[in-house]
């Protein structure tokens, strides 16, 4: 993106980009970045074509085809809030390690129109969360090199098909259709370097301080702050790769922010049985993340 001129096509800006996918670049990202941040700084020749209007494009997932996607669960307001909705109590392991599971990664979609089919409307929810993709290899990392693994970050909408997730969660297995149709990420990636004056250290790794908030058909539902994270990414990453390795392209989101979520809302009373329904528009926005806007589409099809 060229700050206030538009959106740069790499792959006619540049032959060093020309046929590579998104994966290929963050794959490659330390030896790719550089001449991408060049490109962006507005100092480049550019050639004809390879700058474009936002108007002209639809915008896909920053990362279409990531190599995994995990969510983690790390902001303890949800936890509590969601489990005392429901008369449970606190679980003491959340603050023991930080945990995740895996949703799928072919379903990854960007800005704009979220086809589903009827099933997945009974109590479609959205869900409220910044994600971290994987720049760089890791094994059984520290906190300062799981800091290090991490490329950039973006908005995560975690879709949830309630009827459906509740059912199968009996059987204490999940969420898996529940979660399985949708997961929109986007509008961008924003590289570490792009949100340097919002991250501090801290004995538990990098801290990004950006508020979050979330708006159904223009009516601000959800308040919160990646800060608030109970566990931060470096903790995850580290749990995640303790004894696996993590490659690029893998995906990792924090877990629903307090308040991000009708589950949450309405056994709260904040909300009264609302649910996203087609013609919505849910527009997720994070601090220097920018905002993820998805309409609900009824598909008869799916």
């Amino acid at each position: 993106m060229l700050p206030g001129a538009g959106l740069i096509d790499l792959g006619r800006a540049s032959e060093t980009f020309r046929g590579l996918s998104v994966l290929d670049i963050v794959r490659r990202n330390e030896e790719l970045l550089p001449e991408a941040l060049f490109l962006s700084t507005g100092e480049a020749s550019l050639p004809s074509g390879s700058l474009l209007r936002e108007d002209e494009v639809r915008l896909l997932a920053p990362l279409p085809r990531p190599v995994s996607v995990r969510d983690g669960y790390a902001f303890r307001q949800h936890v509590e809030t969601a489990r005392r909705n429901r008369s449970l109590p606190m679980i003491p392991e959340f603050d023991e390690f930080p945990v995740f599971y895996f949703t799928n990664a072919l379903a990854v979609i960007g800005p704009g129109e979220l086809r589903v089919g009827r099933r997945r409307l009974e109590k479609l929810d959205f869900e409220l969360e910044c994600f971290v993709v994987i720049g760089k290899r890791v094994t059984n990392p520290t906190l300062e090199e799981a800091d290090a693994a991490i490329l950039g970050y973006g908005v995560m909408n975690d879709l949830s098909a309630r009827t459906l997730q509740m059912e199968e969660m009996k059987l204490n297995l999940g969420p898996a259709k529940g979660k399985d149709f949708a997961t929109a990420i986007g509008p961008w990636l924003v590289t570490k370097d792009e949100l340097a004056s919002r991250i501090s250290p801290s004995p538990r790794g990098n801290v990004l301080h950006a508020r979050m908030t979330a708006h159904v058909n223009g009516v601000q539902v959800s308040d919160g702050n990646v800060a608030q994270m109970s566990w931060t990414f470096a903790q995850i990453v580290q749990r995640a790769a303790d004894g696996v390795t993590l490659e690029p392209g893998e995906v990792i989101g924090s877990g629903t922010v307090g308040t991000g979520c009708f589950l949450e809302l309405n056994g709260s009373g904040i909300t009264k049985d609302q649910w996203l329904r087609p013609g919505d528009v849910v527009s997720l926005a994070i601090d220097g993340l920018g905002t993820l806007a998805n309409t609900i589409v009824e598909d008869p099809a799916r």
